[in-house]
């Protein structure tokens, strides 16, 4: 039994140059270390809070402030916070506060850590966007939205936002390749 090639939708050269070509490879790097600065400066914060109440002996106490205001602005004509999310809070991460909070502290720091260094970005841009999206879903704006954007931005184009960081030598060694040369243009059609 021979098995047969499937047809491939070639990628539109628009995408190949901004999600697989080196050239761009110091754009996306800017943008990397941005992003990563901006969730290491939050997570170091908490981690190194004198008051102890992200990790340490008051662990959870800053998580189940956030938690509760969260819980209050699910009330009204239109709530900032959706039913389903208020019932995961009350009844998953509130009773849970200590743990969550050293999952934010820590998770905040290495999704930091992770993009300063273009290790594994693809994935640390997508729990930087999860966790982008729980303080959305909690009714926090602040620097959320735009996070949000960036990460998944960075996860698109994770084959060269890596390029300039560690996934150039790591990844590999997994057996993930890496863009090595510019995009090969798309054949156009002629006009009969």
């Amino acid at each position: 039994m021979t098995q047969t090639a499937r047809p491939m939708i070639p990628e539109p050269y628009l995408t190949q140059l901004l999600f697989a070509n080196p050239r761009l490879a110091l754009l996306w790097a800017i943008l990397r270390v941005y992003v990563g600065y901006e969730w290491l400066t939050a997570g170091w914060g908490k981690v190194t809070n004198p008051a102890g109440i992200w990790v340490g002996e008051k662990a959870g106490t800053a998580v189940t402030g956030f938690l509760k205001g969260a819980l209050a602005k699910t009330t009204g004509e239109h709530p900032d916070v959706p039913g389903w999310y208020a019932w995961f809070v009350q009844h998953v991460a509130l009773p849970n506060a200590t743990v969550f909070s050293y999952l934010v502290a820590y998770g905040e720091a290495l999704v930091g850590i992770a993009l300063i260094v273009g290790l594994f970005t693809g994935l640390a841009a997508f729990f930087g966007g999860v966790m982008n999206a729980s303080y959305l879903l909690a009714g926090t704006l602040s620097t959320n939205p735009l996070l949000f954007i960036l990460a998944t931005w960075l996860v698109l184009g994770w084959r060269v936002a890596g390029y300039w960081g560690l996934d150039r030598w790591v990844l590999p060694k997994l057996g993930v390749g890496m863009p090595t040369s510019k995009p090969a243009r798309g054949r156009r059609l002629k006009s009969t």
